[in-house]
């Protein structure tokens, strides 16, 4: 026998969690890549300052939940790296996940590309825009602390009974049970306004629209198979926005 080429569990476990990073790092590559190209490109210019920061700003949020991520539960980058091709993934997620976190964020950012070309929407003074960048960063702010609160913020909505799934009830899920959602849905909606189109809002609101459908159907689901979280939903009544829903 070969010794050389044998593997052990720890570092056959090493070498899949490597791949995940890999994989993680190639996507928002990619990822960031082509939001440069959708924002600039549609526009038709290149001197758009809210487009860049827009751009720097998803580049700063991306590499720093990643990088954290590793460091508090590198286990969680392998599952969001392979999420899509868990067979306990429900259906309907696969498709509500592509629309909710690509093609409908793309689709407001064409659509601001093309009224900064065309001139579509009236001129947006830069006063509204910065309180719109600062609502963006606060979505940002509340979806990071829901994932950091959770070893088990998945991509896709399943049980991950093999990670030893629980109820969370740390961090902003005391107050919502879906604060990644929520943080989501403040993003979408002050993306438009800070990139001075009001036509972006068409696509975002109907990305906002999928999100609380999929925050629907994954507490649903959540409640039907996860050990506890009935009893959590007694204590935590709101799914995204205390007070409403």
């Amino acid at each position: 026998m070969n010794t050389n080429t044998s593997v052990t569990p720890s570092n056959k476990k090493s070498e899949i969690t490597n791949v995940g990073r890999v994989r993680m790092i190639i996507r928002a590559i990619v990822y960031m890549t082509l939001l440069l190209a959708i924002l600039f490109i549609t526009a038709g210019r290149w001197d758009w300052t809210m487009a860049w920061i827009y751009v720097g700003l998803m580049l700063i949020t991306s590499v720093v939940s990643r990088v954290m991520m590793l460091r508090k539960y590198p286990d969680l980058i392998e599952e969001r790296a392979g999420a899509l091709e868990k067979e306990d993934t429900k259906a309907w997620d696969k498709v509500l996940v592509r629309l909710t976190a690509f093609l409908g964020p793309l689709a407001t950012l064409i659509m601001a590309g093309l009224d900064m070309r065309f001139g579509w929407s009236p001129q947006i003074s830069l006063e509204p825009q910065l309180i719109a960048l600062a609502i963006l960063v606060l979505g940002y702010l509340v979806a990071y602390w829901a994932t950091m609160s959770n070893r088990f913020f998945s991509a896709t909505v399943r049980i991950q009974t093999e990670r030893g799934h629980t109820v969370v009830t740390d961090g902003p899920y005391q107050y919502v049970r879906h604060p990644g959602y929520a943080g989501g849905v403040i993003a979408h909606l002050a993306t438009p306004l800070m990139l001075g189109s009001l036509w972006a809002f068409i696509p975002a609101v109907l990305t906002v629209l999928l999100m609380i459908i999929r925050a629907a159907l994954e507490d649903k689901t959540l409640q039907e198979e996860l050990d506890g979280y009935k009893e959590y939903t007694q204590q935590v009544r709101y799914r995204l926005l205390p007070l409403i829903w």
